[in-house]
């Protein structure tokens, strides 16, 4: 009988741990929902604040597969959510495998997160689960082992005296048995690892920076002035450092819960950074200068569903609806009229099409930005050709001539683009787009010189990578401009998302920034941050048909604008978290190597 106690008792903590494991699969989905929300359209910004800490926390006991499994569940459960949107494309099968199969690759940056994270504690100390003793008392661990050891020696144990130590991975953490000075410096390495890891899905594959952390306080506006000199990493550092820092006070107040305010030093050092953070914030938010000049553009938003855009038989009807509602916005006698991406079928330049647009600027003697198709046939050789089909943007004079032409240069991979199709013809054939269109190979500034403007055009989500915006903005930009078509997603979150992020190009580098899109969002942004004029915002029809005329300050002539520290020198914060982060990395790794 005691052999198969014995038997039983030993088995029992193996049984404990699926069960432990498995109830903690839904705080993992309940981080990765409570972070969805805390995106457009739920937009509850508070939510970010509490979501990284959670993740973390939840993988708490765990190490290794444990931590990395959790961390993916709420990573996969985030982006799901807030990706929603892409099952709207109107493909047959492919937006389910596409929006699973983008949501899969994304949840592997918070999976790794959490995994790293609980890699760097300080001084991580496992707890020995007590064995029970034939006569049913509780013993005490192995002779010559400590109730707390690092995590090799635990595993080293654990291999060695199954019977009567915990398996491997249930070990608990404490976190108390670290100093506060060490928790102070994993937490700031906890906030560094996450930009790091956006750092890298911003460049990876060509990059999908899409609701990065801190894009979601896209409102709190003297928080985001940091962004000027951090890009919106900034952001995302202070969110995850004190997110992570109060779920470590939780911890330490469930550990010693008769201390009285013991939770508050956990938050002390980060919460004076935000508040310092946001004073500064608030003294440049309060700056009120009036602008020395002002141009009247009207904004059209043709909200022409993407079924439409696609459908060759349409294209007639979808661009005389284009040219009357352009009419009726030309009775505001706008300095500029800006047409969407993707605004006029076919290529620019067919004969169908091409004389009304012209005809329409010189009747109303206006300038004219609009986004379109084009083409260019190089030589290769005297008697071959290739083709080369671009997503444009284009600037047309008053007398209809084009003045400027910019060819977008960050590709949509698998939406404008289709990668190796060269090598691997057969890859044509996964998407509706064929082989899609050649990048651009430069910015390309858009100058009017009546009255005297310079502008810059960033073509559809090309407005949500930092890194590549600040390349279009000169000391002489007098403001960013995004031509935008979200029609492929219908009336849903993706306008909003995107117009969150697009409010980080316009802090980061200090210009106003226009949006015009086929249906939504149309806006401009200031240079700080502030949303200030919306289209269908107070009609609540943000999607619909109709135009904007709006007001946007401009330069005095021969000004030069006082670049940011951002648009001067980049993203030093972000590569400076993954030098951080790799070399303290390295030496933790280095560290447990065997002697």
């Amino acid at each position: 009988m005691r052999r198969v106690s014995a038997s039983i008792s030993r088995a029992r903590p193996v049984k404990n741990l699926t069960h432990i494991v498995q109830s903690r699969f839904p705080l993992a989905i309940l981080s990765g929902l409570l972070l969805a929300a805390s995106f457009p359209k739920l937009g509850v910004a508070g939510l970010a604040w509490i979501a990284p800490g959670l993740m973390l926390m939840t993988a708490r006991p765990y190490v290794g597969g444990q931590a990395f499994r959790l961390g993916y569940v709420a990573g996969l459960t985030h982006y799901l959510a807030s990706l929603y949107w892409l099952l709207n494309i109107p493909v047959a099968f492919g937006p389910i495998m596409g929006w699973f199969a983008l949501g899969a690759y994304l949840a592997l940056y918070p999976a790794l997160w959490v995994w790293l994270c609980w890699r760097l504690f300080p001084q991580v100390k496992y707890a020995h689960e007590s064995a029970k003793t034939s006569q049913g008392r509780t013993g005490s661990p192995l002779p010559g082992a400590s109730a707390f050891e690092d995590s090799d020696a635990c595993e080293r144990r654990a291999r060695s005296d199954a019977p009567y130590l915990a398996p491997k991975g249930t070990s608990r953490v404490h976190i108390y048995g670290s100093t506060w000075l060490q928790r102070l410096l994993w937490t700031l390495l906890c906030a560094a690892l996450w930009v790091g890891l956006e750092m890298t899905v911003a460049r990876l594959f060509t990059g999908f920076p899409w609701n990065l952390l801190g894009a979601s306080q896209y409102r709190s506006l003297p928080l985001i002035q940091i962004a000027s000199f951090t890009g919106v990493y900034g952001v995302s550092f202070l969110v995850v450092w004190f997110s992570v820092s109060l779920a470590g006070g939780v911890a330490v107040l469930l550990s010693q819960p008769a201390v009285r305010f013991v939770w508050l030093k956990e938050l002390i050092v980060p919460l004076l950074v935000i508040v310092a953070t946001v004073m500064i914030g608030f003294k440049r938010v309060a700056r009120i200068n009036a602008p020395a000049r002002e141009l009247r553009a009207t904004l059209v938003q043709p909200s022409i569903p993407q079924t439409l855009i696609w459908d060759p038989k349409e294209d007639a009807t979808r661009f005389k609806r284009l040219v009357a509602l352009s009419e009726r916005a030309l009775a505001d006698q706008p300095d500029l009229l800006i047409w969407p991406e993707a605004a006029t079928p076919g290529l620019f330049g067919d004969q169908e099409f091409y004389p009304a647009i012209t005809n329409l600027v010189r009747t109303h003697r206006t300038w004219l930005l609009l986004g379109a198709d084009d083409v260019e046939f190089p030589a290769k050789s005297a008697s071959q050709t290739e083709t080369n089909f671009y997503n444009s943007s284009l600037l047309l004079n008053p007398a209809g001539e084009v003045v400027a032409n910019y060819r977008k240069r960050q590709l949509v991979i698998f939406g404008e683009y289709v990668p190796l199709v060269r090598w691997l013809p057969i890859m044509r054939h996964l998407t509706p787009i064929g082989s899609g269109f050649t990048s651009g190979d430069r910015v390309v500034p858009f100058k009017m010189n009546t009255p005297r403007v310079t502008m810059a055009v960033l073509i559809c989500f090309e407005d949500v990578f930092p890194h590549l915006a600040r390349q279009y903005v000169e000391d002489d930009t007098d403001f960013l401009v995004n031509l935008t078509n979200n029609g492929w997603f219908g009336d849903s979150a993706a306008q909003w998302q995107h117009a969150a992020s697009a409010v980080f190009r316009a802090v980061e580098n200090g210009v106003p920034l226009v949006r015009c899109a086929n249906n939504g969002l149309t806006c401009w942004v200031d240079e700080y941050g502030r949303l200030r004029q919306i289209f269908g915002l107070e009609s609540k029809n943000v999607y619909g048909e109709g135009f904007m005329t709006t007001k946007i300050p401009l330069l005095a002539p021969g000004e030069k604008r006082a670049r940011t520290f951002y648009n001067r020198y980049g993203d030093w914060f972000g590569w400076g978290c993954i030098g951080l982060s790799v070399s303290t990395l390295s030496l933790r790794f280095r560290a447990k190597k065997p002697n």
